[in-house]
């Protein structure tokens, strides 16, 4: 009787869940994205949910050795039974090929040992291309801000979305949407300058780009990305990395937001990641207010939120403002972080925090919601491998290698071009000396690739920077017998280019541990301003290459040198590049992305700060910055003219057009940036002198001529009133169109209510 009746129960249970039409499949590709995660998510033990909230670093045991073989350690065994959220750098330091077929197999290992067979995100981050061994390198993001050409950027991030997604990467750190305007700051060149419409326009093409213009997720051939760090990290005092943050509400939503929220709004951006600071005295992992309330409930934003590297545990052992390190894991998760990046001690306490405290467990749904909502727009349940045979021929593709020259050309600076002592003559009989503490191993070469043999070069580095161990770098002495080398080497030469500024010891980033990156001065370090003027009195053409991840206050050098030409930090062809560009192959079109001051005395000291604050100057010191945002000279002559208003009056419902001529007047080709600047004559609120609302880059063949148009909106002149409530305020504006912050032709117009 028994088992005739457990026959009939199981008959039973067995048609009704043949029967049940309601019942989905989260494999079923057929379904929506929302239908998908909503058929997994129930099916996760407490455990699993919150594997799906942690991403630990492949260092502490994912690895391929020589033969091929994946090798994990047993931590790592242990964390992939749940399943996991991602996995950071995977396959970093070995070729696209192998890095390929390694990630393949990590995650072939991965989906056959969780229950329900969830994939990894495999995460990497981007400054100079994918940071990973054998990709595309590219100049750094303030570089190609410097380009002032949105569309080559977002061709940039293009490619570099391809090659990660082909090393079978997913997700991306990068960009960088916050403002740097502190170059104390170690990490500045990993941003794009200190304007916040240029920032805005760049981080929406890097995002666009790396995405696929957000197709290119789902059929993957591109990955997602992470803008960071939500918000204002930049803004630490005294430029050094985990100090306080203090920053107006004001300045905060009218100057830092912009480019977050255009991340979120108009590049549809995967991933934003929390700041490491606070924002006058709340901590940014512990603050609902800016994690929920502005990012989701003001601006939709629906992807997920990663906590900086173990910011969520730091609630507590750092930021002081969590008693318990439970109580820095509810915080975070409070707050809307979804997913924690390396620590051990906060999410990893959830499973226990919610015996105690059941209602956790909505906010964990939520969060886990998020992550599979991620990996089902990626399309990694469905299509989860890499293609071996399209890594071959996609990854360093020759169009990417051109792409990366071409990106370079358009950067570079030309900041100072006394006596057109630029271009020199490539085909004249001529000895150069390439010198300096900035000279590579492939300087020289490079530049002979760019010329006849009718021009010799002789290269020496002469010295370094620092001793460049990877923690604290230390100074070096003065080697004053490696400068009277250098110094000899430029005697017998007839032109001399010194290779200076900095590199990546001298600008990086801090870390825990006595890491450091961020510095006290500004100041070229070492002899370099020494070696400028002992080469000066020589009497040669001198022209600097000025290479650097921060912004230096080259008094010595600007006063000194013949011709300056500002590289930043440029892809691996770099040199190269820049040889063009002294040779006259092409004219030099970069324009300054940030302010150049005088003294680190002037700090904080950007171009759109409040017109009160240019009042008074410094004793014994000149009035205004050394090179002005938005300068870059060219071997071109332009000549701007014609300045025209449709109408000089708008209202909150029209627009208006500014117009103004632009004249190749010479026999030169050249590219450039022609840059409309707004001033809000009288506010309610002290505002800024200036603001950039707008440029364009344009080509003049020689003796050719262009008018320029830009559309004034009533959306550009909004800004945070008095009751910190977004506000147009009736009255005068001045509008400027030129070719740098300082230096324009004008015209007003009025708003009328």
């Amino acid at each position: 009787m028994r088992k005739l009746l457990f026959i009939a129960l199981l008959s039973i249970f067995t048609s009704c869940g043949k029967g049940d039409s309601k019942a989905k499949d989260y494999k079923d590709a057929s379904l929506s994205i929302d239908e998908r995660v909503e058929a997994l998510l129930p099916k996760l033990s407490l455990e699993e949910k919150v594997a799906q909230m942690r991403i630990f670093h492949a260092t502490i045991g994912a690895k391929y050795d020589n033969n091929g073989n994946l090798k994990l350690s047993d931590k790592v065994i242990e964390k992939l039974k749940l399943g996991i959220a991602g996995i950071k750098n995977p396959g970093e330091h070995i070729d696209a090929v192998s890095a390929a077929k390694f990630n393949n197999k990590l995650q072939k290992y991965i989906i056959e040992n969780n229950r329900w067979g969830i994939p990894a995100l495999f995460v990497t981050e981007s400054y100079n291309g994918v940071d990973a061994e054998g990709c595309t390198k590219f100049g750094r993001p303030i570089t190609s801000a410097a380009s002032f050409n949105p569309a080559l950027v977002q061709r940039q991030w293009d490619v570099v979305g391809r090659e990660a997604r082909l090393r079978g990467m997913h997700m991306c750190h990068s960009p960088e949407a916050d403002l740097v305007r502190d170059p104390r700051f170690g990490r500045m060149s990993e941003a794009f300058g200190e304007d916040t419409y240029l920032t805005t326009q760049m981080v929406k093409s890097a995002i666009k780009g790396v995405q696929g213009d957000y197709e290119g997720l789902g059929n993957g051939t591109h990955i997602g990305a992470v803008a960071k760090h939500f918000a204002a990290y930049g803004q630490v005092l005294g430029g050094s990395n985990f100090a306080a943050i203090e920053i107006s509400p004001r300045t905060l939503i009218d100057e830092i937001y912009p480019p977050f929220e255009a991340a979120v709004k108009d590049a549809k951006t995967l991933g934003i990641m929390a700041s490491h600071g606070d924002i006058n005295g709340v901590a940014s992992h512990g603050n609902p207010e800016l994690l929920t309330g502005v990012l989701r409930d003001q601006w939709g934003f629906e992807g997920y939120v990663v906590s900086d590297s173990n910011d969520i545990a730091r609630l507590h052992y750092f930021m002081n403002v969590a008693e318990t390190p439970e109580d820095a894991a509810r915080m975070g998760l409070v707050a809307g972080i979804d997913i924690d990046l390396y620590a051990e001690d906060s999410y990893a306490y959830l499973p226990e925090m919610v015996k105690k405290n059941p209602e956790l467990e909505e906010l964990i749904d939520r969060s886990v919601r998020r992550v599979l909502r991620t990996k089902f727009i990626l399309g990694l349940f469905d299509n989860p491998y890499i293609d071996i045979e399209a890594v071959k021929t996609g990854n360093r593709a020759k169009a990417s290698l051109e792409l990366a020259k071409e990106s370079d050309l358009e950067s570079i600076i030309l900041l100072k071009n006394e006596n057109n002592t630029l271009p020199l003559d490539a085909n004249k009989s001529t000895k150069i000396a390439l010198l300096g503490p900035l000279v590579r191993e492939n300087t020289k070469a490079m530049f002979e690739s760019v010329v006849t043999d009718n021009v010799k070069f002789v290269a020496e580095k002469g010295f370094h920077l620092t001793d460049e161990t990877g923690g604290a770098p230390k100074l070096l002495e003065r080697d004053g017998k490696a400068l009277d080398n250098l110094v000899n080497i430029a005697k017998s030469s007839d032109a001399i280019v010194l290779f200076l500024g900095g590199d990546e010891f001298t600008s990086k980033e801090a870390f825990f541990n006595n890491a450091l990156g961020d510095r006290a001065t500004i100041d070229p370090v070492g002899p370099q301003d020494e070696l400028v003027e002992r080469v000066k009195a020589l009497g040669k053409p001198l022209i600097v290459v000025l290479k650097h991840r921060r912004t230096l206050s080259i008094n010595t050098i600007a006063d000194q040198a013949d011709a300056i030409l500002d590289t930043w930090d440029l892809s691996e062809f770099g040199d190269e590049s820049t040889a063009r560009i002294i040779f006259g192959e092409v004219s030099p079109s970069g324009k300054l992305p940030v302010t150049v001051p005088r003294s680190i005395g002037q700090i904080p000291f950007h171009y759109s700060m409040k017109e009160i604050n240019y009042k008074k100057g410094y004793l014994f010191l000149k009035d205004g910055p050394l090179f002005p945002f938005g300068h870059g000279l060219s071997y071109a002559n332009f000549e701007y003219s014609d300045i025209k208003i449709s109408n000089p009056e708008m209202t909150a419902d029209t627009e208006l057009e500014v117009s103004v001529t632009v004249a190749n007047k010479s026999n030169v080709k050249a590219k450039e940036v022609v840059q409309m600047y707004v001033k809000d004559e009288i506010g309610s609120v002290t505002r800024p002198d200036k603001e950039l609302k707008g440029f364009e880059k344009i080509e003049l063949n020689a003796g050719e001529s262009k008018t320029v148009s830009f559309k004034i909106t009533s959306k550009m002149l909004e800004f945070t009133g008095v009751t910190m409530e977004k506000v147009l305020e009736a009255g005068d504006y001045t509008v400027m169109l030129g070719t740098s912050s300082n230096d324009y032709l004008e015209t007003t117009f009025k708003l009328k209510k």
